[in-house]
């Protein structure tokens, strides 16, 4: 029975879609661990981890070999702790006994620096670095609001809306399911920028109103992933929306979903088919183009935003897209879901029949 290895930066994260996967995984000739990378000991290279055992439906505590099939789940940020786990992860990337079934994608920021000299550069918003609050103030102009984002988020977290308002600033931002405003004098602004990307990248962009009728924002999700034959195919999509006069349509925020066909109904037919075939043109270059510049891929999760000009952007590509929306949408898919990551590791495993189950020693280097 092959073993397959799923890791993560919390024991608590993701346990539900962790445990779906791993019931399904013997049927598979699967078994499934799960640990975290920095639990792995340097001298042994042995993990610390859990074991997930179908008898009695249950995690259990144990002590493993590293897994040669490996999922990585980490949601890394500018943390101490989360870049120490990333190195040890970039040291099992580079070890030719081990097989990811995706090595993920860089930050936002690079991921657009990429992007930006593809046939692609027409969908993405133009994407500044955020190098200093003086330089970013000094950028802004009366009225005109730009968007900052952290580099390495996710779930619509740490995102603001900012307006120049002749010498003060106006800063809006989604929490706690509710529109948050703060407006500082420009000296002030830039302390509080300070301390906010102090820890953290940052990178800024121009404001798109992305809304519907209803001046709610809302954005359309697509989930890719290759199937068991190596093959990209879309897993599913659908629409998220916000809370009126909102900034983020995420369901962590409170967002609703409902199904694209439905959306595509209501607008005019012309404008539905133009819309459609933009999709399908940007859906089906986005994994050809990003398996050019980076390492293999297994899933992406795709948010575009239409504008109310009808304008069609590339607002995030993620890695590592969670499965909340098409669930939601779609409940009978979830095995499918679930299974799928365990599927495309079968396909890698007898694609690369050499990779060894034995492990040579070695050192972690940070």
């Amino acid at each position: 029975m092959r073993s397959i290895g799923i890791m993560t930066l919390s024991k608590t994260s993701e346990t539900t879609y962790h445990t779906e996967m791993a019931k399904r995984a013997s049927a598979l000739n699967l078994l499934c661990y799960r640990f975290i990378p920095s639990s792995i000991n340097p001298m042994t290279e042995k993990a610390d981890g859990e074991r997930y055992n179908p008898a009695n439906d249950r995690w259990e505590s144990c002590q493993f070999d590293i897994p040669p099939i490996l999922y990585d789940r980490c949601f890394y940020s500018d943390s101490v702790y989360s870049k120490h786990n990333a190195s040890i992860v970039n040291w099992l990337k580079k070890r030719e006994d081990l097989t990811f079934i995706g090595y993920g994608l860089p930050n936002k920021l690079t991921l657009y620096e990429q992007l930006h000299h593809t046939v692609l550069n027409p969908y993405l918003p133009v994407t500044t670095a955020f190098i200093s609050p003086d330089a970013f103030i000094k950028h802004l102009q009366d009225t005109v609001p730009v968007v900052l984002k952290p580099a390495n988020g996710s779930q619509g977290r740490g995102i603001y809306k900012v307006t120049k308002l002749k010498d003060h600033i106006l800063i809006e931002t989604d929490k706690q399911n509710q529109l948050m405003t703060k407006t500082f004098p420009a000296p002030k602004a830039a302390l509080w920028l300070e301390q906010l990307t102090e820890n953290n990248s940052y990178f800024y962009q121009p404001y798109l109103a992305l809304v519907n009728q209803h001046q709610e924002p809302f954005d359309l999700r697509f989930l890719l992933q290759k199937d068991k034959s190596g093959k990209w195919h879309q897993a599913g999509n659908g629409i998220r929306t916000g809370r009126k006069n909102g900034l983020i349509s995420n369901m962590s925020a409170g967002g609703l979903v409902s199904k694209t066909d439905d959306w595509l109904k209501t607008i005019p037919a012309k404008q539905s088919a133009f819309i459609i075939e933009e999709l399908q043109y940007i859906l089906e270059t986005i994994p050809v183009l990003l398996e050019k510049h980076f390492p293999p891929l297994f899933e992406l999760g795709i948010d575009i935003g239409i504008d109310t000009n009808g304008a069609i952007w590339i607002l995030d590509i993620n890695s590592k897209p969670g499965r909340k929306v098409m669930l939601t949408l779609y409940p009978e898919s979830s095995d499918d879901l679930y299974k799928a990551p365990l599927v495309y590791a079968n396909y890698l495993a007898e694609k690369n029949p050499q990779s060894k189950e034995d492990h040579h020693e070695k050192t972690i280097s940070n």
